[in-house]
């Protein structure tokens, strides 16, 4: 009898969802089969139970199968997991990314013969990620990861337990898999990262991220778009400015761990930037590039904030000029400085997120707004979708090939994307 390929379930970031990708090519080399893999991920208390959740899901609909539970949640709340009937292993996060796991796992009788968490101290792990692949995204998109980890301690933040140390791929190796990539067809390749602009810290000379990007757009000329993910502004680096400045192929669309907006709340957070920081690199970045838009983290409700504090955060979505929110409603985690801070009210929570939210949606349709009757261009990610330059999603009247750049004309906006022709 044929056994069923392992499965595998992805919550939270875009880096969980790399890293999976990473784990199907190490499973299927090892035979791995009859298996369910949870990729979990640990950034709010509600993410946690939401792991908890799909995994007794996962056994009620997989009876026989080996469930193994991995991933950021896995790592920093190992017993939660072990404890639960549903689960046969618990990895951690540096195991799951380990060629020799997977050939364990294969062993049929492995999971019967060992003890059923296999998670290390992530914070002794020293090497750089060695799991690139090519690829994984859409037929026009690829995502590449460069960094791992984290040095910072934010106070109300669980990942670096989860990711250990800030940690860099070289930047050979990263301009090496870019070139497949592009050669693979790929128009468009985003760098991802837990603490982007820290990369390069721990390598010889200590080069800085705007180095990598100008070495990526110089080294691999074919590249029509690169792009980066989250950054830290207050670590954004001269050369990094005069890429936004004058590399066309670095697309104008940034997204910034903000946080607060408020400077005794960003100050309680263990931030590194004031509210005066924030405004000011927005500002600068737009005046050197005039077409950027910005996206933000935005915590609502983090533990002492007062309704004054909060619309310090709520007017930074005007004077950053932000356009595309990611709103947390703040939740504690065990562990965290924050969770033992006097923490403000649920109700209050939610009615301060939902009012960041219709902030960020209004900024949303302001941006849309301001592009009807304007040309861009834009890579399709299916025959009638894209993104423009800007990232903001474009539904087109007709078929385009998937995967290419091409012009077109927005003729309207509606539920949140552009319309073309």
């Amino acid at each position: 009898m044929d056994r069923a390929a392992p499965r595998f379930t992805t919550l939270g970031c875009r880096l969980n969802a790399y890293e999976t990708e990473a784990m199907k090519e190490l499973a299927a080399r090892a035979g791995l089969d009859d298996a369910v893999i949870v990729n979990t991920c640990a950034v709010t208390s509600e993410a946690v139970r939401k792991a908890r959740q799909e995994i007794r899901r996962l056994r009620r609909d997989n009876p026989r199968a080996r469930i193994v539970v991995t991933g950021c949640a896995a790592q920093t709340e190992p017993e939660t997991f072990a404890a639960m009937d549903e689960v046969d292993l618990v990895l951690g996060n540096a195991e799951k990314m380990r060629p020799e796991t997977w050939a364990r796992l294969a062993a049929p009788d492995f999971i019967g013969e060992t003890e059923r968490v296999m998670v290390d101290d992530i914070m002794s792990v020293r090497e750089t990620a060695g799991h690139l692949i090519d690829g994984f995204g859409t037929r026009s998109r690829a995502y590449v990861q460069v960094q791992n980890g984290c040095d910072h301690r934010c106070t109300f933040c669980i990942i670096p337990f989860g990711r250990g140390n800030s940690r860099s791929v070289p930047a050979g190796v990263v301009v090496d898999q870019i070139a497949r990539l592009v050669e693979r067809g790929y128009n468009e390749v985003v760098l991802t990262g837990v603490d982007l602009t820290s990369w390069g810290a721990d390598l010889p000379g200590a080069p800085r991220l705007g180095d990598l990007v100008v070495r990526i757009l110089r080294l691999v000329p074919g590249l029509a778009r690169l792009r980066i993910s989250s950054i830290d502004s207050i670590e954004a680096d001269p050369a990094l400015m005069r890429a936004i400045a004058g590399e066309p192929r670095l697309m104008p669309h940034l997204h910034l761990s903000l946080q607060a907006g408020d400077d005794l709340i960003l100050k309680r957070m263990k931030r590194r930037h004031s509210r005066v920081d924030a405004i000011r690199f927005c500002r600068e970045a737009r005046a050197l590039r005039p077409d950027m838009t910005f996206g933000a983290d935005i915590i609502a409700g983090f533990p002492t904030e007062t309704e004054a504090m909060f619309a310090n955060s709520l007017a930074l979505v005007e004077e950053c000029g932000l356009t595309w929110l990611h709103v947390f409603p703040y939740s504690p985690r065990p562990g965290t400085p924050a969770a033992r801070m006097p923490q403000v009210d649920g109700a209050a929570i939610r009615d301060r997120a939902a009012r960041l939210r219709a902030a960020g949606d209004a900024a949303v349709a302001r941006h849309l707004a301001a592009q009807v009757g304007r040309s861009h261009r834009v890579l399709m990610e299916s025959p009638r979708m894209g993104r423009t330059e800007q990232f903001a999603e474009v539904d087109l009247a007709s078929d385009r090939p998937e995967g290419q750049i091409v012009t077109v004309s927005v003729t309207g906006q509606a539920d949140g994307r552009l319309q073309a022709e």
